[in-house]
């Protein structure tokens, strides 16, 4: 079997047999790839600690029919260590991890820019210098720009006219101005939709001035904006929501 290295993040992993765990990475190179590590569920194990979600490890697999198998696993980031010490980060990276995964429809399809966003929010999550839910709505903004599903924010998304406008419709693709507001467009305030503006551009000064009630009606705005996309919720928003 070819063997091959690449650098990833473990989105989530499952359980195999009593010893060993399906992990599933979205790695630099390859995409998103399956693979078995054997035997990191006893305590013995040289790398199991190292394949938990959120880590940032460097990897040799070797390829199978249809699941590799990890055969090393240096650290390159101990980022799912550290979030796990606080639950409103480590909720944020669930909902990180699973719309990388969700994002990625395709095994083996490489998704570079969104691989260098997923690193990056995981590592600004980590480190603590933002609100960890401003940090992770920046992410899902983002990682829908480059995906193919970005928010307007500024100029109508049906006619193109300069904002700002007072309502974004889901469906139609972000703000639209009141000649263009469909049936069901939701009604915004101009601080919320700056707010992603500020969040999608990265002027953290801007995004950390704003008040809890604005940060909370933008994060609805983001949520319903990434469902509609993925076409059916996320299993970790839930959590976050409880938080």
């Amino acid at each position: 079997m070819p063997v091959y290295r690449d650098e990833g993040v473990v989105l989530r992993t499952m359980p195999l047999g009593e010893a060993d765990r399906i992990v599933t990475l979205f790695t630099r190179r390859n995409g998103r790839v399956r693979a078995v590590a054997k035997g990191v569920r006893r305590t013995s194990s040289r790398f199991g600690a190292r394949l938990e979600p959120a880590m940032y490890v460097d990897l040799q697999l070797h390829q199978g029919r249809s699941l590799d198998t990890v055969t090393q696993a240096d650290l390159l980031g101990s980022y799912g260590a550290v979030l796990a010490t606080d639950y409103a980060r480590h909720t944020a990276a669930a909902v990180m991890l699973e719309t990388a995964e969700r994002l990625t429809s395709e095994e083996r399809e490489p998704a570079l820019r969104l691989f260098l966003l997923l690193v990056g929010g995981l590592r600004t999550l980590a480190s603590g210098e933002h609100p960890p839910g401003l940090v992770m709505d920046a992410f899902l903004l983002r990682a829908l720009a480059v995906s193919g599903y970005g928010m307007a924010l500024d100029d109508c998304a049906r006619c193109g006219e300069p904002g700002p406008h007072p309502s974004v419709s889901v469906a139609g693709g972000g703000v639209v101005c009141p000649r263009c507001r469909p049936h069901g467009a939701a009604s915004v305030s101009v601080t919320a939709v700056q707010l992603l503006a500020d969040l999608l551009h990265g002027d953290w000064a801007e995004a950390e001035a704003t008040d809890v009630r604005t940060r909370r009606e933008a994060a609805g705005i983001v949520a319903a904006y990434l469902q509609w996309h993925l076409e059916r919720g996320l299993r970790a928003l839930p959590h976050l929501e409880r938080a």
